[in-house]
């Protein structure tokens, strides 16, 4: 019986270790996506065309929501490829990053709706801001991103 019970204990201790380095591990691939997500959005705030602008802007957005989310559009380029499943999802366990990212992702399909250069690199700037990595933005692993 005693057996039983510290094999029990181990087993639900593993789990528990096996849970909290998965969700570090997600957390861990959202904070590449966001990286991915703010260089594209910095590209499209220097961007010299609307067009090019655009560009840069869905592939944040598809970083942000990923191959199953929302306003995703492989035609327009996948740069967070194999990083994970979105920055979005993949930081659904931190509700504070997942805002950030909300906020990010509002920017970035408010900059792809306008149509003045200096409006679409004014929302990019407001994307960029919201993925810049800081001590206020650590995820819930205790890292930044």
């Amino acid at each position: 019986m005693k057996t039983l019970k510290k094999t029990l204990a181990m087993a639900i201790t593993g789990a528990m270790a096996t849970g909290i380095a998965f969700g570090a591990f997600g957390q861990d691939k959202a904070a590449t996506e966001v990286s991915t997500a703010r260089a594209h959005a910095m590209m499209a705030q220097s961007a010299n065309t609307v067009a090019m602008a655009h560009t840069h802007l869905h592939h944040v957005i598809n970083c942000l929501v990923g191959p199953g989310g929302q306003g995703y559009d492989a035609s327009a380029g996948t740069p967070c490829k194999g990083q994970g499943n979105g920055a979005i999802p993949d930081s659904a366990g931190d509700a504070a990053m997942h805002g950030k990212l909300q906020g990010a992702l509002a920017a970035a399909q408010a900059g792809l709706q306008a149509t003045s250069l200096a409006t679409v690199q004014s929302d990019a700037g407001k994307a960029a801001s919201a993925l810049q990595s800081g001590p206020a933005q650590a995820s819930s692993a205790g890292k930044t991103w």
